[in-house]
């Protein structure tokens, strides 16, 4: 029993030491997955280092008893700290936001912050329709897809999320981890358009956000068909896909940004969340340490370049080139260069502990917004990692916390005029 109080008090109590690097791009990478573990399962730790310390006061192991204590505490206060409650709505939408929150739905929102185990409401089974093409590359036969989720039994919200996947730009694809979380959206009414775009190097920036925006285009003109209102269209991502969501939603008609083929079609958008999605690309930059790649050779932009997980988030090849060559290209880029007072309602969530995305660079976008009387909310939880959300979150505190105001988000803006 001795030795185990002391393996209990001593996981948790690294799991606690976890929390406490700053993790740092590139080396950071290695220690990313126990990070995202020790927050996912805090609960669990919290639960073995007052095992440990409880086993070791009884059979005298002494040493246990702090180190259980003290992993513990660290686990408690995390979880505490990352449900608290927040005014972020009710300076984003005013004291009686809580009210624009429309009834039907509602029993499918999470309830409470956090709660031991997340138990979605049933719901049934919603319509999954795969592989649905958007748009045709000119002069190919390739199609760019996208999977529609829909409200079982035509119960639709009128709402719909148009969602981009992360991938640091370089990989990833539809479908990444994100079928519980949509489940969860249709059971409220919502219907979910979740798009595959083109990566880097196959196509830069500007061929990357041209696909957005089509497949923006796309669902405004086939609203009637599924039943929506293409008036209450939400752009949402996580990493990578946060990035061109925040982009698109505050660039329609840009004429930099916007390709020739859907000049102007309506692009206008009514909301738009980002989880952990780069905000400022001159401060992602410096954030991932990127000056590391200046002389690493260039990877050329075109349809026959191969994908690389060792190029993954080069901005360099993304933007064509570093800042002192292309330093119009980040900008342009840059969400946080686009904010004016017409923007649509945003919802911003991170960790403060995250390697690619600045929490500075988040916050700077936050503020801009309130200057410019746009609504706007920005969540970040502290001792908390990039991706944070993607392991356990039926018990992941973030995870839910991040939810819960999700839910809430796409609800005000349903009843929003």
């Amino acid at each position: 029993m001795i030795t185990l109080a002391y393996i209990l008090s001593g996981v948790s109590l690294l799991m606690g030491v976890l929390f406490l690097i700053h993790l740092k791009s590139p080396q950071g990478w290695i220690l990313l997955l126990p990070k995202l573990i020790a927050g996912a399962l805090s609960p669990i730790w919290a639960i073995m280092g007052a095992v440990g310390a409880i086993i070791g006061c009884v059979y005298q192991a002494l040493w246990a008893i702090p180190m259980g204590v003290l992993g513990a505490g660290m686990m408690i206060w995390y979880v505490w700290q990352c449900t608290l409650d927040h005014n972020g709505f009710e300076k984003a939408f005013g004291a009686g936001w809580s009210d624009q929150t429309p009834p039907e739905g509602a029993e499918h929102m999470v309830k409470k912050r956090w709660t031991w185990f997340l138990k979605m409401k049933a719901s049934p089974k919603p319509s999954w329709e795969r592989d649905i093409p958007f748009w045709t590359i000119p002069g190919t036969e390739r199609e760019l897809l996208c999977d529609v989720w829909r409200p079982a039994n035509g119960n639709v919200s009128g709402l719909t999320l148009v969602f981009f996947h992360g991938g640091a730009w370089y990989i990833g694809d539809k479908d990444l981890l994100t079928r519980p979380f949509f489940r969860h959206l249709t059971a409220q009414g919502h219907t979910v358009m979740d798009v595959s775009y083109r990566l880097c190097p196959e196509v830069d920036i500007y061929g990357m956000i041209g696909d957005v925006k089509r497949a923006i285009a796309w669902m405004k003109a086939n609203a009637s068909r599924y039943g929506v209102n293409p008036e209450k269209i939400v752009l949402g991502g996580g990493s990578a896909g946060g990035h061109l969501a925040l982009l698109a939603a505050y660039t329609p008609q840009h004429p930099e940004l916007t390709p020739e083929d859907i000049k102007g079609a309506d692009q206008s958008v009514c909301g738009v969340l980002s989880y952990y999605g780069p905000t400022d690309l001159l401060a992602s930059y410096s954030h991932m340490n990127q000056k590391q790649m200046v002389d690493l050779p260039p990877v050329p932009i075109g349809p026959d370049s191969t994908k690389n997980m060792r190029d993954a988030g080069r901005l360099d090849i993304l933007l064509g080139g570093h800042p002192q060559n292309a330093l119009y290209t980040y900008q342009l880029a840059s969400p946080i260069t686009h904010v004016h007072p017409g923007c649509p309602p945003t919802l911003l969530i991170q960790g403060n502990q995250d390697l690619v995305t600045s929490p500075d660079a988040t916050s700077a976008l936050h503020t801009k917004l309130v200057e410019s009387g746009v609504p706007s909310i920005n969540l970040i939880f502290p001792w908390t990692a990039h991706a944070f959300d993607v392991l356990f979150p039926q018990i992941n505190p973030p995870a839910q916390s991040a939810l819960y105001d999700v839910d809430r988000f796409l609800g005000v803006l349903l009843n929003k005029d």
